[in-house]
């Protein structure tokens, strides 16, 4: 079945999706916003975290849509349900916690101002911290963002003050602080993407504590699901239709696109004809949708002439450290330690560029962010079990007395991944999903430096940890990946022969194509990317309207 054609059809809803249909409809235009997953309400948020957190209510069942997941070029693909992010209206930014950070304007120039470690595809931004500026801001005001400007050495540029005063903080942020003082460097408070009071018609946060990984029952958590589709839908210009899987992106003769080919919810199949079309899956899977769009004119995918779809792929380099501090020992020095209140509040920037005397192969690092080790039962449950060599029985039994006695501060890094040119999403025709697709093969090519600067990072998180003179700390993980930071596959740039996208996030040989996911990123950056993914969308939606209404489309 073909629908009417309307001005614009976008696919995904969420950090990029939801902020072009939002704009697009403020500017008059009717769209047709498609969402892969379902419409939740706020009750189905619930804390079950078997429901929620090791079923399919966000993520699928990797037997029913798996991704393809290798180590170098030569490696076997296995099956993964890594790099996907939720599957519902608002994707990712219902299960995040919130940390809501800018990139700085280094990100921007990272190979003007420190140059391109060799082996790396490291390249200058084409538009500048300058240019989302206005963007940051306006993605805090409309969402509602908690937070208070502070001076640290890597504070990027601001204007204004958050729109929301921070969040309560546990009285450990003060020994974080002091701690940081006595080996000089300068923790400050975290800015969130939740409401610290009601805001614009949402409830205040009710600290309850789950925040990653779960959705927020109060709607205080400012995703796109409770801060920006409403506003979208109330324009009268936006219709959402849920539960419709994309198949490709269809062409016209002379090569523009044309309309969305999609599976409705009861396996129809399905076409929107729209004037323009926006692609927002997530890196991996915009990767993958362009590169299952194949036709006479692109038969190895959308807008992939340069070869460059699926290619620099990124995500951020994780580690993790805990500290335990137990609560009978305390008493008398610390009597607030056993506080329930649920955030630490604080991150670390010193490290964001690296000394050259590091000699750690980039001198790019990245941010520490720290906060509480996650109260879910079966994940704790696995970490004290297979923590160390491992423990059964009365050792178990043993390891889970002293835990329910402790509070566990933990931190998580976010490494600047470095893009290579072997970290890459393909499409693999011989694997397919439930909804008969090839799926997305993600070869990871990681650059030696990536994980040099990690190591980096935990080093310095566990030196402000070890100041604080806890009963122990341990390194949980020093190599791994965030994959639901997702960047770079479809790069924007000035030259189609090295990017897929100009600097308007618009596909150099579609006119009428445009991506805003992460994709659009050369680079990683130091920080988690949603508020820039967001800032963007704004960005380019801005850019879109002047286009349409100037008749150069």
């Amino acid at each position: 079945m073909s629908f009417s054609e309307v001005d614009v059809v976008v696919v995904g809803s969420g950090a990029g999706g939801a902020p072009m249909a939002l704009q697009l409809a403020r500017a008059g235009l009717k769209v047709v916003l498609l969402e892969k997953g379902p419409h939740y309400g706020l009750a189905d948020f619930t804390h079950d975290e078997i429901a929620i957190a090791r079923r399919n209510f966000f993520m699928p069942l990797p037997w029913d849509e798996p991704h393809l997941w290798r180590v170098g070029q030569t490696g076997k693909y296995a099956r993964t349900n890594d790099a996907w992010t939720a599957n519902c209206v608002g994707g990712g930014t219902v299960h995040m916690s919130g940390f809501f950070y800018r990139l700085k304007p280094v990100d921007f120039r990272m190979k003007s101002m420190l140059g391109a470690p060799a082996g790396s595809t490291v390249v200058d931004w084409p538009i500048r911290y300058e240019d989302l500026l206005p963007y940051y801001e306006q993605v805090e005001e409309e969402i509602g963002v908690s937070g208070v400007v502070t001076d640290h050495p890597w504070a990027e540029p601001r204007r204004k003050p958050y729109p929301l005063p921070p969040l309560d903080e546990h009285p450990i942020a003060k020994e974080i602080d002091r701690a940081g003082k006595k080996i000089g460097v300068h923790p400050y408070p975290t800015a969130r993407a939740i409401n610290s009071r009601p805001y614009r018609g949402r409830a205040g946060c009710i600290y309850c504590v789950f925040c990653g990984s779960y959705g927020c029952e109060s709607g205080a958590k400012s995703s796109t699901h409770s801060a920006l589709i409403p506003l979208a839908l109330d324009t009268g210009k936006v219709e959402l239709r849920t539960r419709c899987m994309a198949r490709s992106v269809e062409v016209t003769a002379d090569g523009r696109a044309k309309s969305v080919v999609y599976l409705d919810e009861g396996g129809a199949l399905q076409e929107q004809p729209a004037r323009i079309v926006v692609v927002s899956c997530t890196a991996v899977e915009s990767a993958r949708l362009l590169l299952n769009s194949r036709s006479a004119r692109w038969p190895k995918g959308l807008a992939n002439d340069s070869g460059l779809v699926g290619k620099n792929l990124t995500f951020s380099g994780f580690g993790r450290s805990r500290a335990s501090f137990r609560i009978s020992k305390r008493k008398q020095s610390w009597p607030w330690l056993d506080d329930p209140a649920p955030f630490v509040q604080r991150s670390l920037s010193d490290h964001y560029v690296l000394p050259a005397s590091a000699k750690l192969g980039s001198r790019k690092g990245g941010a520490i962010g720290f906060l509480w080790e996650h109260p879910a039962p079966i994940s704790q449950g696995i970490v004290l079990a297979q923590g160390g060599r491992g423990a059964f029985g009365k050792e178990l039994k043993e390891r889970f007395r002293v835990f329910r006695d402790s509070k566990v501060l933990q931190f998580e890094t976010y490494a600047e991944w470095l893009p290579t040119a072997g970290t890459s999403v393909s499409v693999e025709d011989s694997v397919l999903d439930r909804y008969g697709l090839p799926v997305a093969a993600i070869t990871i090519d990681r650059h030696p430096a990536d994980l040099a600067v990690t190591r980096y990072l935990i080093d310095r998180g566990e030196d402000l940890l070890k100041a604080m003179e806890p009963d122990a700390v341990w390194r949980v993980t020093e190599g791994g990946e965030t994959t639901i930071l997702q960047h770079g596959t479809c790069r924007f740039g000035n030259d189609p022969a090295s990017s897929v996208l100009d600097r308007d996030c618009r596909a150099h040989t579609v006119p009428n194509l445009y991506v805003v996911d992460g994709s659009f990123m050369p680079t990683s950056g130091g920080n988690p990317n949603t508020l820039t993914i967001m800032a963007n969308a704004y960005r380019v939606a801005d850019r879109l309207v002047q286009r349409v209404k100037s008749g150069k489309l």
